[in-house]
């Protein structure tokens, strides 16, 4: 069974840590065992976690600190915790190098495009577009208001079984400059991106939306997690078959990890 890291959000102060429980229960329904993670100091305790995840689910929140990607921050900044900050980029960037699959959903795709090297809008409306589409919803969690265009031959349309599909919206700040190690695999109406995946062999996947709060009702949606933990259970069995392999040689055990 694999384990699932998922990143917690926190409040400015750094005395308070929480998850909505959608995010936990639906890796659970896929047969994943969640594990939360407050937002640890980059040292030992995050070192000696790496090696535990088999997948690491980048949860939605607040704004990023804008400093990660060197700009100074705009009147349209929100919310900013940089606890989580420090920690959700420093643990992105080192699963990305050990090859850990990673899911990022709302600020969490944004994580992962900042982490790898990219950026972001700080707000929508300095995106130079003027937006068509309402990305900050009235309506029920549960309910998608708008369409987003998927493109195919993506791991994202097979995933979701679709080329079009409506999602729901609760942000302000998008992706701009894509790291070259991302591309773009659904836009909303207006432009905006909506999906993203890695360019490599690893399960890399990011939404703008949230799949956790409509999974419930549109089961399709649960699609998404269950990809991740399929691809954290082949991680996990690709250790143990090598860690196999280094006892048949005859290595120390201190070399197998």
């Amino acid at each position: 069974m694999a384990l699932i890291g998922i990143t917690c959000e926190s409040d400015h102060t750094g005395s308070t840590t929480w998850l909505h429980d959608s995010y936990y229960r639906a890796v659970e329904k896929v047969g994943g065992t969640p594990i939360l993670l407050p937002p640890l100091y980059p040292g030992p305790a995050m070192e000696r976690l790496l090696p535990v995840l088999d997948g690491l689910l980048l949860s939605g929140g607040g704004d990023v600190d804008p400093c990660y990607f060197g700009e100074e921050p705009l009147p349209n900044t929100g919310l900013i915790t940089p606890d989580r900050d420090l920690f959700e980029i420093t643990l992105t960037r080192r699963a990305l190098a050990k090859g850990i699959p990673i899911f990022g959903i709302c600020r969490g795709m944004q994580v992962l495009n900042i982490a790898a090297g990219g950026d972001i809008y700080q707000d929508l409306a300095l995106s130079g577009e003027v937006s068509r589409v309402k990305h900050c919803q009235s309506a029920p969690r549960w309910h998608p208001t708008h369409e987003i265009i998927i493109r195919s031959e993506s791991l994202t349309a097979d995933i979701l079984e679709s080329r079009q599909i409506r999602v729901n919206s609760f942000h302000h700040q998008i992706l701009r400059k894509l790291t070259p190690g991302l591309k773009a695999t659904a836009w909303a109406r207006d432009g905006v991106i909506e999906a993203v995946e890695g360019t490599g062999q690893g399960f890399v996947l990011g939404v703008q939306f949230h799949p956790e709060s409509m999974c419930c009702r549109q089961p399709v949606f649960l699609n998404l997690f269950e990809a991740l933990n399929r691809a954290a259970v082949q991680r996990r069995l690709s250790d143990v078959d090598e860690t196999v392999a280094k006892i048949i040689q005859g290595k120390p055990a201190a070399q197998v990890e």
